[in-house]
């Protein structure tokens, strides 16, 4: 493979391994899943799930044995950061060349669509994507299609072409706006054919298209290109002094930023959830405060974004809140009717937006609140289903910030035409791939807060929680165990903190840390505590204080700071206790600790009476005999019990399972079923008591 002499590149990351590359030499398919990785791991050069990669090889047809050019290219919905073979859809070119014979013009693009199924090669694709005439008409055996901020920043400037050529001379070429489809594609096609010998096409508001013969040569001519516009705007940036007109509004420091975020998203979620409950995200990234904090904010915000791929994250444009940043947030009841005008509002002008600009077979209206709400001096808050799409769209709204930032520039911000904005989010093709999304789990668009949750039983019931849709805020007093547990989750789905229940300041930091990550609680399971098996006698004030502290004060504690919550959500909640059939049946050498289980179990009850009304509902998960997965067997509670017993403790597992009427094991995934089944299943029970022990007649409730 050609080796191009090695680019020192400023403001995009350069990452091509010579040595890894030269493996898959021969490999095109490899070499074009390499490239693609490397290019989407810069946000700056693509946002997650835009643009799209391909390449040609020539393959041998399976019907007439003859060889033929295959066009390799991301599938619909993939991301090229994250791109494998999978994600691939092969093509043949002859075949989507011959689409041109039979396409009928633009109000008939999307049939366009279903007839890239004709052409598929290889049977394991994934489905094309509506890119797939862009690259096929095209002549290049490697092509990047990409959204680098600085190069939308130009193609959204209101000038762009002019500044094209200011740039890149007659190197580069220019499309005019168009939505992806098939004439854009001919578009293109002509483009090139009127302008020979380019490297690339910058097409208006949208992207970036470039070419190479090699994987190599196509990535560095991509990044060459970027480089050279951020270099233009980054200059232009110097030269004027300043970019958003400048600061408006100081930032509070950064951890008093934290701390207003904590305390207001959960208002913000409740808000945001009017039809349907939402998963929130924060960043006080430092180009976010430039922009909120800017003198142009309230000029350029409304304006909502220029690249599909970004409105159709964001909406088409964010919310403003006219708060200061250092409001007092602790009257809950008056900051939401501070709050309430601007949300409504928003919902009123996102359905005056849908009215005016929908067609005869237009879906019907989505969600009207806002994903992405700014407050200048504090951040950036976005609200979704779950939490990588709240995520993803702070991410694709910080794309757009920089749009915006190198727009503004080198000329004038423009983005695209509310009629347009509109045909592309209400696409009948998005709405599609919509339609075809797997349906939510049940515990989805939920957070739930769990104590003890690298133990056995916390770390079971975290686990089934994941594994139900819920994101999950893991705690625990070892920072090491908590990194360790969070290892063995998907990104985006937990966090973790330390946290002694103990201690009312450290409960309310676990809850903040809820609050920023996820936008606020909706789920309380209290897991965490430690067994102490003695006599009266032997009990010390020590033991009793602890038992009481870590399980009931514990409980206490997190009720408090978790119904706070909840009460400033307005969405109702849960609270599961994880107790004990000790505190129901009067066992021997138990005075400590059964008594501090029976106090969960009451507290739990009055909770319930108390919480009803705001559709909060508390229970309490019963186990008994865990012996296998759980922490609490490995040390003097084991040598406790097996002495009441008068056994060995080696006899304890076979000693409990005899004892109950099913003869069963009860491990910690039993416990996190019966959690589950209160939060999934029992959907309208409170103050209620499931027993997870196999059976203990003693310990029946009623």
């Amino acid at each position: 493979m050609k080796i191009l002499e090695k680019k020192n590149f400023k403001y995009v990351d350069y990452l091509w391994d010579e040595e890894k590359a030269a493996a898959m030499e021969g490999n095109e398919v490899d070499l074009l899943l390499y490239r693609s990785n490397l290019l989407g791991a810069d946000l700056r050069i693509t946002n997650y799930g835009g643009g799209n990669t391909s390449c040609r090889t020539i393959e041998k047809d399976p019907l007439t044995g003859e060889n033929t050019e295959i066009m390799w290219i991301k599938g619909s919905g993939g991301d090229i950061g994250s791109l494998t073979r999978s994600g691939l859809a092969g093509l043949y070119v002859d075949k989507l060349r011959a689409l041109k014979k039979v396409y009928r013009g633009l109000e008939h693009e999307d049939e366009m669509v279903a007839l890239f199924n004709h052409c598929i090669y290889d049977l394991n694709s994934k489905a094309p994507s509506i890119d797939t005439p862009l690259h096929g008409l095209l002549p290049f055996k490697h092509i990047d299609h990409l959204h680098p901020d600085a190069l939308i920043a130009v193609a959204a400037a209101k000038d762009g072409e002019q500044i094209t050529r200011e740039i890149w001379g007659d190197s580069m070429g220019w499309v005019p706006w168009q939505r992806p489809g098939f004439d854009l594609g001919l578009q293109i096609e002509k483009c090139l054919a009127d302008n020979p010998g380019i490297r690339g096409i910058i097409l208006g508001s949208h992207g970036l298209f470039t070419w190479g013969d090699t994987a190599y040569e196509c990535y560095i001519n991509s990044l060459e290109v970027i480089e050279q516009a951020s270099a233009y705007i980054e200059e232009r940036v110097k030269s004027n002094g300043s970019v958003f007109g400048g600061e408006k509004v100081k930032s509070l420091d950064p951890q008093k930023r934290k701390d207003q975020a904590a305390t207001i998203a959960p208002l913000l979620r409740g808000l945001c959830s009017s039809e349907k409950r939402m998963i929130g995200h924060f960043t006080d990234a430092d180009r976010v405060l430039q922009f909120i904090n800017s003198n142009d904010l309230e000029r350029l915000a409304p304006l909502g974004t220029s690249c599909p791929d970004h409105f159709l994250r964001t909406k088409i444009q964010p919310l403003l809140l006219h708060l200061d940043a250092g409001t007092d947030l602790t009257d809950r009841t008056e900051i939401l009717e501070k709050l309430k005008p601007a949300f409504e509002q928003y919902r009123k002008e996102y359905r005056e937006y849908y009215e005016g600009c929908k067609r005869e077979n237009s879906p019907a209206i989505r969600d009207a609140n806002p994903v992405v709400i700014l407050w200048p001096g504090v951040g950036m808050f976005t609200f979704a289903k779950n939490k990588q799409t709240a995520r993803v769209a702070s991410e694709f709204y910080i794309n757009a910030i920089n749009v915006m930032r190198g727009a503004e520039a080198i000329s004038e911000y423009t983005s695209l035409p509310r009629q347009e904005a509109f045909d592309i989010e209400y696409w009948l093709l998005e709405e599609a791939k919509l339609q075809r999304m797997p349906a939510e789990k049940t515990l989805s668009r939920k957070v739930a807060v769990v104590t003890g949750a690298t133990g056995g039983i916390g770390k079971a019931i975290a686990d089934k929680l994941v594994a139900e849709g819920a994101n999950v805020v893991l705690t625990d007093l070892d920072e090491n165990l908590l990194k360790e547990a969070e290892e063995t989750y998907k990104k985006d789905e937990v966090s973790s903190t330390v946290c002694d229940v103990t201690k009312a300041v450290s409960v309310e930091a676990a809850f903040r840390k809820a609050c920023v990550d996820f936008g606020g609680v909706d789920i309380v399971v209290h897991s965490a505590g430690l067994a102490i098996s003695k006599s009266l006698p032997d009990t010390s004030e020590e033991d009793w204080e602890l038992l009481q502290n870590v399980l009931v004060k514990g409980q206490f504690l997190l009720a408090k700071a978790g119904v706070d919550i909840m009460k400033k959500q307005g969405l109702g909640g849960d609270i599961i206790s994880i107790a004990s059939k000790n505190g129901l049946v009067a066992g021997p050498n138990n005075v400590g600790y059964g008594t501090a289980k029976a106090a969960q179990q009451h507290m739990s009850r009055l909770l319930a009476a108390e919480l009803g009304e705001d559709k909060i509902r508390v229970n309490t998960v019963n186990p008994d005999g865990v012996i296998v997965g759980s922490k609490i067997w490995e040390g003097e509670w084991a040598e406790g019990r097996a002495k009441a017993y008068g056994i060995t403790v080696e006899e304890l597992p076979a000693h409990y399972a005899k004892r109950n009427l099913l003869n069963e094991i009860i491990r910690p995934e039993d416990i996190a079923k019966g959690v589950y089944a209160l939060l999934g299943i029992l959907d309208k029970s409170t103050g209620n008591t499931i027993n997870v022990d196999g059976g203990m007649a003693n310990a029946f409730v009623r």
